[in-house]
């Protein structure tokens, strides 16, 4: 599966680093390409929490459901899709020197086959990295705030 791999560090405490990544409420304004960020049941945070996302990247418009399928409070998010665009997006945290938090990050992705999938690889692979990077910016500066 392809993917990217990203390390953020923040002065911020990671109890306030995982809280915000942990809202689904903040994840379009911090998150590369996101348009929607919806619950799809009550149940808003940790494991089994569903929600109906849409990334846009360039042109095109990836719709998927993600379902948290690994969650321990203030250490790890997972995110996995169980509908539409193939996607796993993981975030780790760990305390760091001084006080710091590290967050390492990771975000795979299944294209479909055929020339439907190389089509979508031409838009999206080379826009991941930068979404990745900038993403790691827009959430160091939330929670820095």
């Amino acid at each position: 599966m392809p993917g990217v791999r990203q390390t953020v560090s923040t002065v911020t405490s990671r109890e306030r680093v995982f809280a915000y990544v942990d809202d689904y409420r903040n994840v379009p304004g911090w998150m590369f390409g996101v348009t929607e960020f919806t619950p799809t049941t009550e149940q808003t945070s940790g494991l089994g929490a569903t929600y109906a996302a849409c990334m846009k990247i360039g042109p095109k418009a990836l719709k998927s459901t993600l379902q948290v399928t690994e969650w321990v409070e203030n250490e790890v998010v997972v995110l996995s899709s169980i509908a539409g665009f193939d996607v796993e997006t993981g975030w780790r945290f760990a305390d760091g020197p001084d006080g710091a938090t590290v967050v390492d990050v990771n975000f795979d992705y299944r294209l479909p086959g055929g020339l439907a999938g190389r089509a979508l690889g031409a838009i999206i692979e080379p826009v991941v990295g930068q979404a990745v990077r900038q993403t790691e910016s827009a959430l160091r500066a939330a929670v820095e705030r």
